[in-house]
């Protein structure tokens, strides 16, 4: 059974970093960030193609997120700088066969969720 498991949510002030790291039981071609605010629908953060390592950001966390990877090819990691309270969400990890995609519906596995909130 394939797991993925996020860690490194936490309460952050603003302007603050986090980094949570996600470690998959199997290897994927492409593993991403996605979050969830209260009330919203859950969009796409960044996503990582294993081959060649390209990465992809949403325009709202370009420039302040990162994500990378391990050498094991089974964690990703994504570090969050310059926090603001519209990051707060629960960010999930999500893992997928074939090229890197924004949608969430093309991701077949999906970990729990962290809990990042962001105080002003």
């Amino acid at each position: 059974q394939v797991q993925l498991v996020e860690s490194g949510g936490g309460l952050v002030q603003a302007g603050g970093s986090l980094r949570l790291p996600c470690a998959a039981s199997a290897r994927f071609f492409s593993m991403g960030w996605f979050r969830q605010a209260p009330g919203k629908a859950r969009e796409f953060v960044a996503a990582l193609n294993w081959s060649g390592g390209s990465t992809y950001y949403a325009a709202s966390v370009k420039g302040r997120f990162t994500i990378s990877r391990d050498n094991t090819q089974k964690t990703i990691f994504l570090e969050m700088n310059s926090l603001k309270p519209e990051d707060t969400a629960v960010y999930y990890c999500a893992a997928k066969s074939g090229a890197y995609s924004s949608s969430e519906a093309d991701y077949a596995y999906w970990g729990q969720g962290t809990q990042v909130t962001v105080s002003s």
